[in-house]
């Protein structure tokens, strides 16, 4: 089961893009991995700092998010093993944060990439989600990345794109501005066959961040009737 969670943003809507979202949005893989070699980097030499833990595991995740854009299963798989480590540490240090648990899920779920590692990394991201969930039922965020889950969890095992639709919908009922929220919202319902209602949701991403490549090819992609 092929599980790229995408990143669902940690910095509040409406702030100033960081260069982290300006590479991603751009997908600048070199870039992205700059970034993300500067950020772990310092991770590695603060185990002890929550934020650098945190700083690390969002980059990875970025990166592993634009190698899946472009079909790079495997730099992606390891983009996001790099990520785990940061994002474990985190956890340890702070195990009440609902967004060190949603990040570590995401990360399981960008190593995906094969059935083996979806047998040994799926039930982690799933759990670690779920975590999330229960740490923060506020946070938009956290049910992007629940309904992505259940975006490539068949519906036999109780996901699918009717269950995921649910989850963006709430996110998007917690935070107006969240534009994964509506993105993986149209990728959901043009699983659905909606292609109108999925245009309009990718339209509103654009809306938000006219500079996310991602949302203008999923848009594109989409048939106009």
């Amino acid at each position: 089961m092929l599980v790229p969670l995408l990143m669902a943003g940690m910095f509040a809507a409406g702030s100033a893009p960081t260069p982290l979202d300006v590479a991603r949005d751009r997908q600048d893989r070199p870039g992205l991995e700059k970034l993300a070699n500067d950020a772990c980097g310092k991770a590695a030499a603060a185990a002890g700092d929550f934020d650098a833990q945190i700083h690390c595991a969002v980059a990875s995740s970025y990166l592993a998010e634009v190698d899946q854009e472009q079909r790079d299963k495997k730099a992606a798989q390891q983009a996001a093993q790099r990520g785990i480590q940061a994002a474990s540490k985190a956890v340890s240090l702070k195990p009440q944060s609902g967004e060190a648990y949603r990040l570590l899920g995401m990360l399981y779920g960008q190593s995906v990439i094969d059935l083996v590692s979806g047998l040994s990394n799926g039930p982690k991201a799933k759990d670690s989600i779920n975590k999330a969930v229960s740490l923060a039922p506020k946070s938009s965020a956290v049910y992007v990345a629940r309904g992505v889950g259940n975006y490539y969890l068949p519906s036999q095992l109780g996901g699918g794109a009717e269950t995921a639709i649910v989850d963006f919908r709430k996110a998007i009922e917690l935070d107006a501005k969240n534009t994964d929220a509506y993105l993986w919202l149209g990728l959901a319902l043009r699983k659905e066959n909606k292609d109108a209602e999925a245009r309009q949701a990718f339209s509103k991403a654009l809306e938000l961040d006219p500079d996310r490549v991602w949302a203008k090819q999923q848009l594109d992609k989409t048939p106009a009737k």
